[in-house]
């Protein structure tokens, strides 16, 4: 059958997250239930870049489904957009994929930005797409505090309790902290990410930046492997996963 790719876009506020869940509905069941239209009333499976959490926003996200016929792949993108109604997913790209393609293991690079709104007056607009500082950051110092985070390090202090992964050494190749008028921004990029780590180097660096830690904290986090050391868990709602790189680039319709 042939195999699909697809960069989705969703608001992760009403859903459990991506994966299919009992206690609620999820990204991956709207999807796959908007393919069963497509595919004789049989929902394929829909297999994600990354397992995002409830709460978290996604503009780039990839996924890949089968479908039993084949279909030009902007028609595919339109059915699934029409099917998926009125749920808060979008498909933007879709493209046939190559053999042996995987959108979780072919992956080369993910891209993640956490935004804080830092001010006094509560957020109106944002509501629930941003964590809400009133307390001045110091974005110098949180940034310089992540610089001596990058590379590839054992990053136990920074995952889940929950986390499955086998191994908690990842290679971090980028975690920038930029100010941009009353937003700070924090974007990290890598190949892969463990189960909460980019909210747990929010909830760290935000300790820098409130002035209750130095520059050397986060790497002493870091290098003694514990959680309970680290800072706390950032909110979800703050959390966009940005885009998902591959070599080569699949042929996107646009």
């Amino acid at each position: 059958m042939p195999l699909y790719a697809l960069t989705l876009e969703y608001d992760g506020g009403p859903f459990v997250g991506w994966q299919r869940q009992e206690n609620g509905l999820s990204v991956q069941q709207v999807l796959e239930e908007a393919a069963a239209k497509l595919n004789g009333g049989v929902p394929p499976l829909a297999v994600a870049a990354g397992r995002t959490d409830a709460g978290v926003h996604a503009e780039g996200q990839v996924a890949q489904i089968e479908i039993a016929r084949e279909i030009p792949p902007d028609r595919l993108r339109e059915a699934l957009n029409f099917h998926s109604r009125p749920h808060p997913v979008s498909v933007l790209r879709a493209a046939l994929a190559p053999e042996g393609w995987n959108a979780r293991f072919s992956a080369v690079r993910r891209g993640y930005r956490y935004r804080i709104l830092n001010r006094r007056a509560r957020p109106a607009l944002e509501e629930g797409r941003v964590w809400h500082v009133q307390h001045p950051l110091d974005v110098a110092a949180m940034h310089a505090a992540a610089q001596r985070l990058l590379g590839k390090h054992d990053f136990s202090a920074f995952r889940a309790a929950a986390c499955q992964a086998k191994s908690a050494i990842r290679t971090l190749d980028r975690l920038d902290v930029a100010r941009h008028g009353n937003e700070v921004v924090i974007t990290a990029e890598a190949r892969s990410f463990l189960h909460h780590q980019i909210r747990n180097l929010a909830g760290t660096l935000f300790e820098v930046g409130m002035g209750r830690r130095g520059e050397a904290w986060p790497r002493q986090v870091l290098d003694g492997r514990d959680r309970t050391k680290a800072g706390q868990t950032a909110p979800a709602e703050a959390l966009v996963f940005a885009f998902v790189r591959y070599e080569p680039e699949l042929a996107w319709c646009d």
